[in-house]
């Protein structure tokens, strides 16, 4: 008790304070999200997410190098699709020369290293802006999880370390790791988004994969709140981390990310498995609009929102700063 105990002694300098930090970070904490686009010498910025890029395949190579070279042994990919190859079916998912498949192997050729979790769901190539197979007016679940099979097993043969299914299907942890290892893809991992709720933080980057739910013909749900997850739950996070755990996943993601602490917290006291978190496009965004207008140290707060992520107990954070934080920690 006070005055033998006094916790400033602890605080006096940095030196000190460097001493006995309780989280630390590093640029292979982070897994930088990438959207790659058709065509050659091609780099498009989102308006919703300044700094961020679509980039051809070309282009997106050279980052990778570039982000490899500042520590950063992740990325998360993701490609927009054109108009014409979207359908029901999302059967151009799993084409063998389709531009996910070939950005696998780009990367992977360029950069042997570098870990690349392709992402796993329909809604890039779904006309009708939803993660899974519109059937009676509702996505169909099981269908929807062997298409997705077969999306996970062509981005095996590509290359991809692990897949990253962020779908929200029931059972679908099950299926690919039974699909992938019959494929004989036994040491390709899974990376489940276990906890991914119906968030309105992924405005920015639904505009950046133009994926967001639409009208149609035909009835479809107005939004993803029958598979993502309800905000107001906590216990049903732990469920769902605890059943893709047993159902074969070698991490698990929470996402959002820092309005999701508590949640992260929690996944991370219950599994035995590394947990990621997504700290997301409108997460993003909003620090980026508010150091863009002078209210905020753009800086200062990309770094303890990350180390926040960190200290909650993310194994590894998948972030749009991670080049941007990477290149501060350089220095």
């Amino acid at each position: 008790m006070f005055p033998l105990q006094r916790g400033r002694r602890l605080r006096t300098n940095e030196s000190i304070r460097s001493l006995v930090r309780e989280t630390t970070l590093s640029p292979s904490d982070f897994m930088f999200p990438m959207f790659i686009a058709e065509g050659e010498n091609y780099k498009s910025e989102i308006p919703s997410m300044p700094g961020i890029f679509r980039r051809s395949l070309d282009l997106t190579v050279e980052e990778v190098k570039e982000i490899f070279a500042l520590g950063i042994r992740a990325v998360n990919i993701y490609v927009k699709v054109d108009e014409s190859l979207k359908d029901n079916t999302g059967k151009e998912a799993w084409n063998p020369n389709g531009l996910m498949q070939q950005a696998i192997r780009a990367i992977k050729a360029a950069c042997p290293e570098m870990i690349v979790m392709p992402d796993v769901a329909l809604d890039p190539y779904s006309i009708y802006g939803h993660d899974g197979i519109i059937e009676n007016g509702d996505i169909a679940n099981d269908a929807t999880n062997e298409a997705l099979v077969k999306m996970a097993v062509s981005h095996a043969q590509a290359g991809a370390d692990f897949v990253a299914p962020s779908d929200m299907m029931d059972g679908r942890v099950l299926r690919l790791r039974q699909g992938l290892d019959a494929a004989g893809f036994h040491q390709v991992g899974i990376m489940s988004y276990s906890a991914k709720y119906a968030s309105a933080f992924y405005g920015p980057f639904r505009d950046a994969l133009d994926s967001a739910p639409r009208e149609a013909d035909v009835v479809v749900p107005k939004d993803k709140k029958t598979y993502q997850m309800d905000y107001a739950n906590r216990i049903e996070a732990i469920k769902e981390a605890l059943m893709d755990v047993e159902e074969g996943a070698d991490m698990v993601m929470v996402k959002p990310g820092i309005a999701y602490l508590d949640i992260v917290r929690e996944v991370k006291n219950a599994v035995p498995v590394p947990v990621t978190v997504f700290h997301v496009s409108g997460e993003y965004a909003m620090i980026k609009a508010a150091a863009q207008r002078g209210w905020l140290d753009h800086d200062k707060i990309m770094m303890e929102q990350l180390m926040c992520i960190k200290r909650a107990g993310a194994s590894l954070i998948s972030t749009y700063f991670a080049k941007e934080a990477a290149i501060l920690m350089s220095k």
